[in-house]
């Protein structure tokens, strides 16, 4: 027969008492004599678990919290105390499994009482000494294997840092179209478009157009525009935003013909490119300007049918890009194509204005037909709809 619930309270605070004097025989007596009442929970195992380490009984401490686990699976302090159990007794995989158990359950640390952000911390620092550790070892196996920091594969070295944590997966997220089975790459090899080689070759003739567009401070709008026929842009930070702005040549589908009359050595720097033609829609050629301590937020583009090039015109030091788990700087001169629809941002946090020439192309992986077809479904869509829905970069 159960011992009356009040009894049993008197128990929990006796044992608690007892614990926290240092009698750990008496805690585990009374808590022992709670499970055996058939009153308990999570807390009077772990509590029990204490009990047992303080007096050595590893066996007891580790059958107590294994029960409190089962009863509460996330509990964090429960976590940690096995995972600490099992560093101790040199069940270093598994104890990292735990410690890792631990950080995970919680979703938001400030929320927590000072002891179990104590308790969090220490979890983590035992996860990134393991994380540590593996990471040497393995590296120290694949550099007797061959592997080398310049030569190796770069996509082989990007996996590696996924594996050990130094880097996270990032997918492409269009927000408006998904053309299936297109490689996830961040950043393109620069290699595989020899086409950049003329537009790098007129950077200073292009630079050179950019600085007298610059005297008209006007001639620049907002990158992030207001729609009255679309709802509010998500980028609340940046909507008729001037820090962004841009001086377009072509936007959406259709040349700006006064200001493409301003430029004509970048006109024809760019002759040769291998655009997307969709009516409407494509190509956007521009000069995007960022201005001094200005950032752009994190965004995906619309759609996974194009990549992005960025030709750097005017940079000065502190302006950073960021494609998935990727960080650029800047280069004058040297061009890079990224896919736009993998989370990316920007940021100048230098007290100068940085300028770059920006423009889309086909995604190399798409054949003719597929960029026939791509650019006949949105005509497809635009004739239903009536609307054009604006595309940004």
């Amino acid at each position: 027969m159960q011992s009356p619930l009040v009894d049993v309270r008197k128990l929990g605070q006796s044992g608690m008492e007892a614990l926290r004097k240092g009698d750990a025989e008496s805690a585990r007596t009374a808590f022992q004599k709670i499970i055996a009442a058939g009153q308990h929970d999570a807390s009077i195992f772990l509590a029990l678990a204490y009990a047992c380490r303080n007096l050595e009984d590893q066996s007891g401490a580790l059958d107590a919290v294994s029960k409190a686990l089962v009863l509460e699976p996330g509990n964090l302090r429960a976590l940690v105390f096995k995972a600490d159990h099992l560093n101790e007794i040199g069940e270093s995989r598994a104890a990292s499994s735990f410690y890792l158990a631990a950080v995970k359950s919680v979703s938001q640390p400030d929320a927590l009482p000072l002891d179990l952000r104590d308790q969090l911390a220490h979890a983590q620092a035992m996860c990134d000494s393991y994380a540590s550790k593996f990471e040497d070892f393995l590296r120290g196996r694949l550099i007797k294997n061959g592997l080398a920091d310049g030569p190796s594969s770069r996509r082989f070295r990007h996996s590696l840092d996924i594996l050990t944590g130094r880097k996270a997966r990032y997918f492409q997220e269009p927000r408006y179209f998904y053309f299936p089975e297109l490689p996830h790459i961040q950043f393109f090899e620069r290699a595989d478009f020899p086409w950049l080689d003329s537009v790098e070759a007129q950077t200073e003739s292009i630079r050179a157009e950019l600085l007298q567009v610059l005297n008209e401070d006007a001639a620049f709008t907002p990158y992030v525009e207001a729609n009255p026929n679309l709802p509010p842009s998500q980028q609340h930070d940046m909507l008729n935003n001037p820090d962004w702005s841009a001086f377009y040549l072509w936007k959406n589908g259709e040349i700006v013909p006064e200001n493409a009359a301003r430029c004509p050595n970048t006109m024809r720097a760019i002759a040769n490119v291998p655009f997307p033609r969709v009516s409407g829609r494509s190509p956007s050629i521009l000069f995007s300007l960022l201005r001094a301590g200005a950032k752009i937020p994190p965004h995906t583009g619309f759609v996974n049918t194009r990549l992005i090039c960025h030709l750097p015109l005017i940079v000065p030091e502190g302006c950073y890009f960021r494609v998935g788990n990727e960080v650029r700087q800047w280069v004058e001169g040297k061009a890079w194509l990224f896919d736009d629809t993998i989370e990316h941002e920007a940021w100048n946090d230098s007290s100068e204005n940085r300028v770059i020439l920006l423009f889309e192309i086909w995604r190399p992986e798409l054949t003719m037909e597929e960029q026939g077809l791509v650019s006949a479904m949105f005509d497809a869509i635009d004739a239903h709809t009536g609307m054009k829905p604006v595309w940004d970069i």
